[in-house]
């Protein structure tokens, strides 16, 4: 498919949802085997776009390497799609909710560069082709409203009791064992892989006597000395030394857990390597701490004009110009991005987990500081990031517990989503056309 095509296909489909948005009685002439899918409230869905969107949910499943349904669920979910964006800009209009000509202006931008076209040369492209460009601008503007709608209206009828977030802070808490450093001394005697049964019984009861002598009175360090097969700790009276509960085995946290400091477990641990006789040395709380980053991005939402594909490109070919010194990140975030951030030239403050959507957080908290990312997509977008500042904060029981309600309401965003979006279609006049014979 040429480009040219490509930039037609994108063009129609963004202004038969232009005209069918705003009520228009005249239409462009249908091409041909096109026809009205749904009426919804004032607004239609028209065969051409439930083409067009199973191509696009076709493409997002593959490169997901997700399976593709069969052409029969894909239309039904395309059609649900395309209805549930029909609703939602009904209700964004009604909202009074607005997106000012400065940020159309970019999103038409956005789309000329995106098909290598200046401004003008997309509004002559569709002059040539009888396309109205106001109607271009209409659809775009009715795609920002229906996100923002979404983002005002969704976090909105989510509710979080100080109840769930006290469980979620005492669950994380157990599964870390709390906000503690532990200093852990072990006798290790090994067992080879594949040991037969009698060779597993004498290692046991080489533990067993290990154990005995240190309950016995014997000081632990100088019975992991003579009876210890773990070398690099031997010396050291079997001390593995002060670390963080995350950064030991499992096995040794839960063992040591209900012990006194100076305490030995009761019997010996076993474990793929072996039997170890453990004894807690030290247990230390620590003030919890939380890393923050300072980032900025650039967002280009993809919608039936603009694809994910061709975002992405967009992307690429800046991170290309900041990367070679010719673009300032700023600069670019600036006059292209599609976020509110634009403005403050994409920068996005201080945050900590939870923040961010965890598609967003996942690609951020894995950047190098100074380095700007490949683009990647989330569910608001594709996005450029730029990754500026790293920092470890203290963190009080404030902070603590609103990072738990960051976690919850992300948790329940999709549930919330879904019966939104099920009460604006119950409240809605939907009629579903038949195709014609």
């Amino acid at each position: 498919m040429s480009k040219h095509t490509t930039l037609l296909s994108c063009l129609i489909l963004a202004l038969s949802l232009g005209s069918a948005a705003h009520g228009q009685s005249t239409r462009t002439p249908a091409r041909s085997a096109d026809f009205i899918v749904a009426v919804v409230n004032n607004e239609l869905v028209t065969q051409n776009e439930v083409d067009q969107r199973m191509q696009r949910l076709r493409e997002e499943r593959q490169r997901a390497r997700i399976a593709v349904p069969a052409d029969a669920e894909l239309r039904r979910l395309a059609v649900r799609e395309l209805i549930d964006e029909r609703v939602m800009v009904t209700w964004a209009r009604e909202s009074g909710l607005k997106a000012d000509d400065a940020e159309v202006d970019r999103a038409v931008a956005n789309i000329a560069t995106a098909n290598k076209m200046t401004v003008d040369q997309l509004r002559a492209r569709l002059r040539e082709e009888g396309m109205d460009y106001q109607r271009l601008r209409a659809s775009l503007r009715d795609q920002m409203l229906a996100d923002r709608v979404r983002e005002r209206e969704v976090p909105s009828r989510i509710r979080i009791t100080d109840g769930e977030v006290e469980d979620y802070i005492e669950a994380k808490r157990s599964q870390s064992g709390g906000s503690q450093t532990l200093n852990i001394a072990q006798i290790l005697v090994s067992v080879p892989e594949g040991a037969a049964a009698d060779l597993v019984e004498q290692r046991k009861a080489r533990a067993d006597e290990a154990l005995r002598r240190v309950r016995a009175g014997e000081a632990f360090a100088a019975v992991a000395r003579e009876m210890s097969d773990d070398s690099a700790g031997r010396e050291r009276g079997g001390e593995l030394g002060s670390r963080p509960v995350d950064r030991l085995p499992d096995l040794f946290v839960e063992a040591v857990r209900p012990l006194a400091v100076g305490a030995t477990v009761p019997a010996p641990v076993r474990s793929g390597a072996g039997f170890h006789v453990l004894k807690l040395i030290e247990r230390t709380d620590v003030a919890a701490t939380v890393s923050q980053t300072r980032a900025s991005h650039i967002l280009l939402r993809p919608g039936n004009n603009l694809s994910v594909d061709a975002a992405a490109r967009r992307l690429g070919e800046l991170r290309e110009q900041i990367s070679s010194g010719k673009r300032r990140f700023e600069d670019l975030a600036r006059s292209v991005s599609e976020d509110g951030s634009a403005a403050q030239g994409g920068d996005l403050g201080w945050a900590g987990p939870g923040n961010f959507v965890p598609e967003f957080e996942e690609v951020m908290n894995r950047l190098p500081i100074g380095s700007v990312s490949e683009p990647f997509q989330s569910r608001f977008g594709v996005h450029l990031l730029l990754v500026t500042d790293r920092r470890q904060v203290p963190m009080d029981m404030r902070q603590l517990r609103e990072q738990a309600r960051t976690a919850l309401r992300e948790q329940k965003y999709e549930p919330a989503y879904a019966e939104w979006i099920e009460e604006l279609r119950a409240r809605a006049y939907i009629e579903m056309r038949e195709p014609p014979q």
